[in-house]
């Protein structure tokens, strides 16, 4: 199943929460991105908080040639990198795989030449999320 939330590209998957992670980690790779950060929010709410949380991580995505024409063209879009894409387990035991839409993120900054950076970004999150 394959949808576009309000701020982001997202899909069911045919497959485990721990299956998932390489996929996904493989299918963004293909489209030029790089993992920079992984935060496990299941572990880190344990540790930090001692609470209970669905297995759910967020992977810090960047396409470092894209990022560096955009960072050139506006030094504070770095507020708004690198891109979140998260992998979680819904209440039905389902695993979801979904990515930030930078288009909208980008509507927030008046900066029209950012556009096109943004639509590259978009095209190449959804394709990473369609392949899945």
């Amino acid at each position: 199943m394959e949808a576009t939330t309000r701020y982001g590209i997202r899909k069911v998957l045919a497959c485990s929460y721990e299956e998932a992670i390489p996929k996904v980690k493989a299918a963004l790779a293909e489209q030029g991105f790089g993992i920079l950060t992984e935060i496990n929010v299941k572990e880190t709410l344990k540790k930090k908080l001692d609470v209970e949380f669905s297995k759910y991580i967020i992977l810090g995505a960047c396409n470092p040639m894209i990022a560096h024409e955009t960072l050139k063209a506006e030094r504070e879009i770095g507020l708004l990198l690198p891109c979140n894409v998260i992998v979680y387990e819904d209440t039905e035991g389902k695993t979801v795989a979904s990515a930030i839409d930078p288009v909208r993120m980008i509507g927030i900054i008046d900066n029209a030449d950012l556009q096109p950076q943004a639509a590259k970004v978009r095209e190449l999150l959804q394709q990473a999320i369609n392949s899945l």
